[in-house]
């Protein structure tokens, strides 16, 4: 199919909504995606590593002195423009960082190399980028993304257009930020390149563990066109069981069951080794997968893969050390028998050689178990609620609040400051636009703007001081917005 291609912004806004007929044909588009192009003998391979690198900057109303009228500007514009204020200073490495690979990339393959990596951007970060002219930084990730010389090498990974955390964010409001991203990632670099984007990355690496909101995080991902996810390693476990994964290094099934017996699944790639961005920096992944060989899965021996990923920017070991460590890796591991291998190309050798999906696997968010060993299946939403009050109360450590990056960072507890408002916020979106007003009206788009912008994770992960200012102030004008222009 033909494609018509889309703007970046309408009326200076991003462009997040209006397309959405041909960003669903887009991602209905049949693979391989990868495979065809991708260079690897798999049936020599004993292991693989696949690398991701996670982005965002939040956007805040800080482009001027009075907040309550600041123009809403990236954090990262912010940053360069006051670099004398502590903190700061490192702004322009990040904003190399967000650069880098394409730079990297090309002069692996300019050596005969075959480097891979996977990139996960936030909406937030894209447009802000965007927004402050640095086209460079653009036009360097385009080349490497469109390029066919190179796009082979990289998988984009979808998120979140706002960076929300998806296990105490509306599910209706999840659904938006993820056909956002989609939409928005189309209008920077095509809609050849959106259909390439299968795997999705949840920010925070946050897996709502409650069943009806995780049945629905993972009923938006399968509708939305995505074939898989990452989920962290502590935030899963073994369906039937509740024990933890036994074997991380190949593909599961993550299952979701609600309270009306209803049944969703999509594969889940194991996320290792916590969150330390010096993991990844340093290529652990690649040496990981060096003490691995092939296993069986079905009746098809497969090479392992260890999948790992970690902020791209954030630490001095990731902004200083990265590069030098990614290229010597990239180097050695090239035409090996321990290859760096992307997710969706990985999964597509898998179906060619008839590994089956059915064959992955079974697991659930973590702490699940506990409920279906107890719940009547289809009980409905009054019993769970029921149940988990119940579970709560016997034991200390059960919550029903999902898994990220760390176990002792609650994403609910402590917040009320700040949910109160993006609820309200949410609610009247949901009474007074949602499926109500074209989203290709610039009204509608300027409240989806308002709306997702403010439900970033940085407003929660901060707690207190300007950030919870800032997300309080944006919500203050989605809220202005529905009541004035709808």
């Amino acid at each position: 199919m033909e494609f018509s291609p889309i703007s970046e912004y309408i009326e200076n806004l991003p462009n997040i909504c209006g397309s959405e007929g041909q960003v669903e044909e887009a991602m209905r588009q049949k693979g391989p995606y990868y495979l065809p192009n991708c260079k690897i003998d798999f049936e020599k391979l004993k292991s693989g590593f696949a690398n991701a690198l996670h982005m965002h900057q939040p956007l805040i109303p800080a482009g001027g002195n009075d907040l309550s009228t600041a123009a809403v500007i990236s954090n990262l514009k912010y940053m360069m423009d006051n670099q004398h204020i502590h903190g700061n200073h490192d702004a322009p490495v990040f904003l190399w960082c967000y650069k880098r690979m394409g730079e990297l990339i090309t002069q692996l393959v300019s050596e005969g190399k075959n480097p891979r990596i996977m990139l996960d951007y936030s909406g937030c970060l894209l447009y802000g980028l965007l927004d402050m002219g640095a086209h460079d930084v653009i036009d360097s990730l385009k080349n490497i993304t469109c390029n066919p010389e190179y796009n082979h090498t990289v998988e984009w990974l979808g998120t979140g257009w706002g960076h929300p955390v998806a296990p105490s964010s509306p599910v209706q409001d999840f659904r938006l930020h993820v056909q956002a991203w989609q939409h928005h990632f189309a209008a920077i670099f095509g809609f050849e390149a959106l259909s390439r984007v299968r795997g999705f990355s949840p920010p925070e690496m946050a897996l709502p563990n409650h069943p009806d909101v995780c049945y629905e995080f993972v009923k938006t991902l399968k509708e939305c066109g995505y074939k898989w996810v990452m989920v962290q390693e502590h935030s899963v476990e073994e369906a039937k069981t509740g024990k933890g994964i036994s074997k991380p290094h190949i593909p599961h099934r993550l299952v979701a069951k609600n309270s009306k017996g209803e049944q969703v699944e999509i594969i889940a790639m194991i996320k290792t080794q916590g969150s330390d961005t010096k993991i990844v920096a340093h290529m652990q992944p690649y040496h990981e997968a060096h003490g691995l060989g092939r296993t069986k899965l079905g009746k098809k021996i497969i090479p392992q893969l260890v999948s790992q990923i970690a902020d791209g920017e954030n630490g001095g070991v990731m902004m200083n050390e990265f590069p030098d460590h990614f290229m010597s890796g990239m180097r050695d591991a090239s035409w090996s028998e321990t290859a760096p291998v992307n997710v969706t190309e990985y999964l597509e050798y898998l179906e060619a050689s008839g590994v089956k999906e059915s064959q992955f696997p079974e697991i659930q968010p973590v702490m699940q178990q506990k409920i279906w060993d107890e719940f009547k299946e289809g009980a409905g939403e009054k019993a769970l609620e029921k149940l988990i009050k119940k579970l709560e109360k016997q034991d200390d450590r059960f919550h029903m609040e999902g898994g990220s990056w760390t176990n002792n960072l609650s994403w609910v507890k402590g917040y009320d400051h700040v949910l109160g408002p993006m609820e309200e916020v949410s609610a009247k979106f949901a009474e007074t636009v949602l499926n109500k007003v074209p989203s290709s009206e610039h009204r509608y788009r300027n409240a989806l703007f308002y709306l997702l912008t403010s439900q970033t994770s940085c407003y929660r992960y901060w707690g207190e001081g300007r950030w919870t200012d800032y997300g309080r102030e944006l919500c203050r004008r989605a809220g202005d917005i529905l009541k004035y222009d709808f």
